[in-house]
């Protein structure tokens, strides 16, 4: 059922609500947006609203300051407008100042779209406003110029009121390597303002943005998190005011003109993903989980056990070789193998042949067939690795076409970016040669994924014609070859925002596979994406990135949560190993059902140097968990286990998983059950009490496997 009826509208959905006042001719205020608040008929609801309005205070707009759905100062809002813009050659102010009016708001049970119009700007906005089941709210907005003239819209955001309460922000930051660490402060007057110029997320992303209030973790807290789903330049911004109204905006960054709407066009904003949470940030996660494993074109089937060649080989492709670690992968239990970069004319280095698209045939006079068959014939799927966005100047396709590097507005070379640039991808002819191409290698060879990378940032040029033509290339591939599965790779976790998910199966979420960064890595990029979609693999001993050595068990228990995989040179490895590696795969294709359709975990304990994290099935029948020693204890007996997320009325047994060996612990005497190395206790006691842990060394990784007992099911 649709309605156009003036009115306040409510939106319920998994135990959270939005209330819009959409009564009138002034621009629609949001006046809830929080905990559910029940079945209130239409008298209670106008009641509620009223209710809201707050006092006008000496020496003010004359009217009550509230924060409507797109603000600007006709409002009398005196913050960041949610709409500016203007029109070349205008005498009139009346496109600089909108004065937008509201025309009309349809509902749905689940969705409201907001109709606003300034007839002098020539402007027509809709809002539209989604609570889906998993409680997620989508936003977007679309401006539509209705004058005679070109528009050049400055600033679109989709904007949300935030309580008094919410005084807390976190959001997440980073570099190359070492992506999505995470940083908070108490929320003051004014903006916390994250902006990516990067032509994609970047490596400092703010990927998720929290405020909440005070003190809230991982299990704890009110929180409201907001989440830009666009893989190009965005702003996110929360700003209060000292009439104490607070608002999270979202949208796109742009630079002087970059987007001009011309007469009877329109520009529709990407998402805005918001969500709130009682639960603190794994309540977030839930729901931000449970909206992405819903999305449609989701792949269903189990995540293939990958090895990707890049750590073992690098550019240096062999045949021979190449054979024998597909052999040794067969026979641990990989079930698909990817061949990274260096397999394309004249690609010996990351200088040169970025762009050709080819396979070389001096390194491969046969092409890849014999590679490819073999790996076939040894049940495994085949990948290849993928750059399409640059190019090198030391390229054919560089020589041929000089006018297909992107120079934005100027015709100087843009700085060198680790040897390459970026190939204007939204000119028609550079975008089919580089579709063309390929086809061409999808066509000749049974490839059924694609390691998309994309090592550098946009810099000299807007970044939205560059997203649009990418997310069409990626359409086009995957609907010409059904079953095609796409990695996004963004020189590392450049890329992983949930724009780009609605095309790739999976992310690449760190460069680095040091097994003690990824811990991190994945801690924070799990607060957005299912673990099942982060590609993790188990590196060599010593890390490509770091130098650091970590033992197997460790590097074995941080893969084992996510999309797993190996990253290493298998024939330099001893019987050993390869034995816990195929132990290890064994355990992977054994729990892949629980990482992917479970709920992620991780406890709020009362020092950083040990984490607890897990996974537990959705009817808490099932867990996975891991106890990692991040650094040496502080206390000379560290914190009590308490394992997150379990049902208290149930009994378990819980066991230790030893996939090479004892951790090392450094205590005389240890805890009984971890003698034994299980226990059987009722969830009660192993979610608040706990049991007690031993001294363990620095980086070390335990695993823990949670059952019900048939006495509980």
């Amino acid at each position: 059922m649709t309605s156009s009826t003036p009115g306040v509208h409510h939106l319920r959905a998994a135990g959270s609500s939005l209330v819009l006042d959409a009564r009138g001719t002034r621009v629609p205020v949001v006046v809830h947006w929080g905990t559910d608040l029940g079945a209130l008929d239409d008298a209670a609801l106008e009641a509620f609203a009223d209710a809201q309005v707050p006092a006008v205070t000496a020496s003010a707009v004359g009217a009550p300051l509230r924060t409507t759905l797109v603000p600007t100062s006709s409002d009398g809002w005196q913050g960041s407008p949610g709409l500016s813009g203007w029109r070349p050659g205008e005498s009139g102010s009346a496109a600089r100042h909108p004065h937008l009016r509201h025309t009309g708001t349809t509902a749905t049970p689940s969705s409201l779209q907001v109709g606003l119009s300034d007839e002098k700007a020539g402007i027509e906005v809709v809002v539209t406003l989604g609570l889906d089941e998993h409680g997620v709210l989508e936003s977007t907005t679309s401006l539509t110029n209705t004058g005679r003239d070109d528009y050049v819209l400055d600033h679109l955001a989709s904007s949300l009121p935030l309580p008094d309460r919410a005084d807390e922000v976190l959001d997440l930051t980073g570099r190359w390597s070492g992506e999505r660490r995470p940083q908070r402060a108490p929320l003051r007057e004014g903006t916390w303002f994250r902006g990516a110029r990067h032509g994609r997320p970047g490596h400092d992303a703010p990927t998720v943005t929290v405020v909440g209030t005070a003190g809230f973790g991982f299990r704890t807290g009110e929180v409201w998190a907001v989440h830009h789903a666009w893989s190009g330049d965005s702003a996110l911004r929360v700003e209060r005011l000292p009439s104490a109204r607070t608002v999270v905006g979202a949208g796109e960054l742009w630079g002087p003109g970059d987007v001009v709407v011309a007469a009877g066009e329109t520009y529709t904003s990407p998402r805005t993903l918001a969500c709130w949470s009682d639960q603190g940030l794994d309540g977030v996660s839930a729901r931000f989980h449970d909206w992405v494993r819903a999305r449609p074109g989701r792949v269903r089937s189990p995540r293939p056990v990958t090895l990707n060649t890049w750590e073992a080989v690098y550019f240096d492709h062999d045949l021979g070789r190449l054979r024998e670690l597909a052999d040794l992968a067969a026979v641990t239990g990989v079930e698909r193998f990817v061949l990274d970069d260096g397999w394309f004319r004249g690609r010996r280095d990351e200088r040169r042949g970025l762009g050709d698209w080819t396979v070389d045939e001096d390194v491969w006079p046969a092409g890849l067939h014999p590679l490819v068959d073999h790996v076939r014939g040894l049940g495994m799927g085949f990948g290849l690795w993928i750059e399409p966005e640059m190019v090198n100047a030391d390229s054919d396709l560089a020589r041929e076409h000089p006018d297909w590097v992107l120079r934005g507005t100027t015709h100087r070379d843009p700085i060198p970016w680790r040897f390459q640039q970026v190939l204007d991808l939204a000119n028609p002819d550079a975008w089919t040669h580089v579709r063309d191409a390929l086809v061409a290698l999808l066509e000749e060879y049974p490839i059924e994924f694609l390691k998309w990378d994309q090592n550098r940032d946009v810099l000299d040029a807007p970044s939205r014609p560059q997203v649009l033509a990418t997310r069409r290339l990626m359409d086009e591939l995957r609907a010409r070859f059904p079953g095609l599965e796409i990695e996004s790779c963004s020189s590392g976790g450049g890329r992983v925002d949930l724009d780009v998910l609605d095309r790739a199966d999976r992310v690449w979420a760190s460069d680095t596979n040091d097994a003690l960064e990824r811990q991190a890595v994945q801690r924070w990029t799990g607060l957005l994406v299912p673990p099942e979609l982060v590609g993790s693999h188990v590196g060599a001993d010593r890390a490509h990135t770091t130098g650091r050595v970590h033992d197997l068990e460790l590097r074995l228990v941080t893969a084992l949560f996510g999309h797993s995989g190996l990253e290493t040179d298998l024939t330099r490895l001893d019987g050993d190993d390869l034995a816990a590696i195929t132990r290890w795969t064994a355990l992977v294709r054994e729990l892949r059902p629980l990482v992917a359709g479970g709920r992620t975990v991780r406890a709020d304990r009362p020092d950083e140097d040990t984490w607890v994290h897990g996974v537990v099935s959705p009817d808490a029948a099932e867990a996975a968990f891991a106890v990692v020693t991040r650094w040496s204890s502080g206390p000379a007996v560290p914190a009590p286990l308490v394992l997150p997320g379990l049902d208290p009325a149930t009994t378990y047994r819980l066991e230790r998983v030893e996939l090479t060996g004892p951790p090392l612990a450094v205590g005389e005497t240890l805890p009984p059950w971890w003698v034994a190395g299980s226990v059987t206790l009722p969830g009660s006691v192993l979610g608040s009490t706990g049991l007690p842990l031993p001294p363990l060394a620095p980086e070390q990784a335990v695993l823990l496997r949670v059952h019900a007992t048939a006495s509980s099911l």
